[in-house]
């Protein structure tokens, strides 16, 4: 954040150390050059552009910890953006400084967690991040984070206080979460669509908007597992076999990566009989935004699960991995804006347990309260965000703080 008076964004780029061809799937060598190469660059990048003007403050995200130190180091006040819920920031904290004892035994996945502020959890909706399972690099960037942390001035959450009121009460007395979201398009809290800069990785196909046209209000049913999940050839059979077996018009996201998508594409929509859509991608956010869109079906990303707050869909989760689960148990127990579908113990999503997902979302006794809730978060949501909303609030204080710190260095 320059200490200036312009508007203007610039964007400086840094090299993370490694060659332009290499493979950054290989996540242990990225991480290990950005540690050791990376920290240096943006360093001196640092250096150069304080030549012509200083900084008020560095804003970071929590999986660059090593940029904490950086900015330390250029006397920079340090900012984190917290891109996950305030709940995984209090869960990850909780652990990874070891101010509870309540991570009893994290190889038992049925083994019961308490943690102030949030509900019962079992460890297997916890963060996997955190799990034996997840790889150590993982952690170890994890812990450098969150040793850190003193050397951090704010910290910023995506949320908003009212989604997640507890659980950032619990947080006050420790490391102070401050909500300043929901961070979504402007297209979601009902401004104007525009023509601005997609970073989706696929084509949408915009043929789905006038498909759902076409359709009754809260009658589809929503599918899509995000950009980087690709299904087994095991899941996307039991979600056809639930979707087919609901009677009930849907929506289908079935990413390029899937094998076999197109088959198996061709032969749901062959044996529901026009109920349905498939396609390889979609404009997310007008699809939850439009009238027809009854319930998604969704990964649980953060991300979506924010647009799903804002929107106001009520949702069915079957979460993968990192975030997820907890995002999972945040919707069915904290937001009580849908439910979360039991995988079985591989993680297969089962057929029958999501056709009744269905049904409890869409005709349930339950249905009509779920939604009354999407509909309460999603007011929720967009009046954090006016002026004296509680994001607002926070926004403010920021900017207070810089400019008293700019005036009393």
């Amino acid at each position: 954040m320059p200490n200036s008076q312009s508007s203007e964004i610039n964007l400086e780029f840094f090299s993370d150390g490694l060659s332009f061809d290499f493979d950054r799937s290989d996540q242990n060598s990225l991480i290990n050059s950005l540690y050791t190469k990376g920290s240096k660059n943006l360093s001196t990048l640092i250096t150069n552009l304080t030549k012509v003007e200083e900084f008020s403050c560095m804003i970071v995200n929590p999986f660059v910890p090593w940029a904490i130190d950086v900015a330390n180091e250029h006397g920079i006040p340090c900012a984190m953006l917290w891109i996950q819920a305030s709940a995984v920031f209090s869960i990850y904290y909780r652990y990874f400084k070891n101010t509870d004892d309540d991570f009893h035994n994290l190889e038992d996945p049925n083994e019961k967690v308490q943690l102030p502020g949030l509900p019962t959890f079992k460890v297997r909706d916890l963060p996997t991040l955190m799990l034996p399972s997840s790889p150590d690099h993982f952690k170890r960037l994890l812990m450098h984070l969150y040793q850190s942390l003193d050397k951090v001035k704010w910290v910023f959450g995506t949320s908003f206080y009212e989604a997640e009121e507890e659980i950032v009460k619990s947080m006050v007395s420790l490391t102070p979460i401050y909500p300043i979201g929901p961070l979504v398009s402007p297209f979601l809290l009902g401004e104007t669509e525009t023509n601005g800069f997609s970073v989706d990785l696929w084509n949408a196909e915009y043929s789905c908007i006038e498909w759902l046209d076409n359709k009754p209000n809260s009658s589809v049913i929503y599918v899509s597992f995000g950009s980087l999940i690709v299904l087994s050839n095991k899941n996307i059979e039991n979600i056809a076999t639930a979707l087919k077996n609901s009677n009930k018009a849907f929506l289908w996201v079935l990413n390029p990566g899937a094998d076999g998508a197109d088959e198996l594409a061709f032969e749901i929509l062959k044996e529901t009989k026009g109920r349905g859509l498939v396609v390889k991608w979609c404009p997310q956010e007008r699809v939850l935004m439009h009238p027809s869109v009854a319930c998604f079906v969704s990964h649980c990303g953060w991300n979506s699960t924010l647009e799903t707050l804002v929107a106001g869909v009520p949702v069915i989760a079957c979460p993968e991995w990192t975030d997820q689960p907890t995002n999972a148990v945040l919707i069915s127990n904290v937001f009580k804006t849908g439910v979360n579908a039991k995988s079985e113990e591989d993680g297969v999503i089962n057929a029958q347990e999501l056709q009744r997902c269905i049904w409890e979302v869409m005709d349930g006794p339950n249905a009509q309260e779920i939604k009354n809730r999407a509909m309460e978060m999603k007011d929720l949501a967009r009046k954090a965000l006016q002026n004296g909303g509680s994001s607002d609030k926070h926004i403010n204080q920021f900017i207070h703080d810089i400019i008293i710190h700019n005036l009393h260095p």
